[in-house]
């Protein structure tokens, strides 16, 4: 709401100004040019107040909204990341140590003989084609 009161008080400024200079016998285009430009000062030193107030109310705004995105959007990617963690622990540990003596391909090879090489998701593959293991 005191957006739209400095909003308003900002206009009718305006149209004051513009009607005064009308009033004083600028009856050309100039008139709202000039009129915009003395508005614009002369609102800088009379509304302060409401000014004030509409930066507070919209700083106030842009906080919460922060707030509410922030928290909301950190716990989704929680879930999502948990979930995630969680499907890939998962699904590599029985093929790690399944996949060792029935050819599983890359997860049979990547584990070696023994089958103890830890999961595939530490397998990376580079741009150029080749398979890494991933330090992490």
């Amino acid at each position: 709401m005191p957006v739209l009161v400095y909003s308003v008080l900002r206009v009718a400024l305006f149209a004051v100004v513009t009607a005064l200079l009308w009033w004083l016998g600028m009856r050309s285009w100039l008139a709202p040019l000039l009129a915009a430009f003395l508005a614009w000062g002369l609102s800088y030193v009379l509304l302060a107040g409401p000014r004030d107030a509409a930066a507070r109310h919209l700083a106030h705004r842009a906080q919460e909204r922060r707030a509410g995105r922030a928290g909301g959007r950190a716990g989704d990617d929680a879930a999502a990341e948990d979930a995630a963690d969680d499907a890939l622990r998962g699904g590599a540990a029985p093929s790690a140590g399944a996949g060792a003596g029935t050819g599983a391909g890359a997860a049979g090879a990547a584990a070696g003989p023994s089958g103890s090489a830890g999961p595939v998701a530490a397998d990376v593959e580079d741009p150029d084609g080749a398979t890494r293991r991933d330090p992490a």
